[in-house]
């Protein structure tokens, strides 16, 4: 299961980024060029296995966006992105968060209190931004079905966000400057 997606992860180079280990993969990353047979493989993997009874796919940027836009085409469900400037449009919902190797602010904007959104990430290292997300998302109630993600770094999926289901494609890591499969 997954084989284009392991085999494009355990290819993935390795660089240190403000002394975290990150790899560097077309699904997270964008580069080097991403193979739509990759992209497809994801796709219909996080459609099988999400539970998308939602209003919204929410989808932090950038890596999000292409896993979000045909997710919402083959489900008939809107998405937003959640970007990194904020547009200062009513509604909108800024949120202070930190990873393991930047921090920053992102905002939400489209959510009303009372709808359900689904979260498609890239990538869950610490679970920083997912955290920042589910708070901000539940101090206006709305609801937060599951997080899906290609790839999990994650020590423990369940203390991401307490409460909320985590599911992802692959669990991985990093380790003496080499990705690996933690299955």
């Amino acid at each position: 299961m997954y084989e284009l997606l392991k085999k494009s992860f355990l290819d993935s180079p390795v660089v240190e980024r403000n002394g975290y280990p990150y790899f560097v993969n077309p699904i997270s990353d964008g580069v080097p060029k991403v193979d739509p047979a990759l992209v497809n493989e994801v796709v219909e993997g996080m459609i099988a296995m999400g539970d998308f009874d939602c209003d919204v796919i929410l989808a932090p940027e950038a890596m999000g966006i292409p896993l979000a836009v045909p997710i919402s085409l083959r489900l008939g469900i809107p998405y937003s992105i959640v970007r990194k400037r904020g547009y200062g449009i009513p509604g909108e919902i800024a949120v202070d968060r930190s990873t393991g190797y930047s921090s920053g602010s992102l905002y939400i904007n489209g959510l009303y209190g009372g709808e359900k959104v689904v979260i498609v990430e890239d990538t869950l290292s610490t679970g920083g931004t997912a955290r920042a997300l589910a708070l901000a998302l539940a101090s206006h109630n709305i609801k937060l079905v599951e997080i899906l993600a290609v790839f999990d770094k994650t020590e423990n999926p369940t203390d991401v966000v307490p409460g909320v289901r985590v599911k992802s494609m692959l669990r991985v890591g990093v380790r003496n400057g080499k990705p690996f499969l933690d299955c």
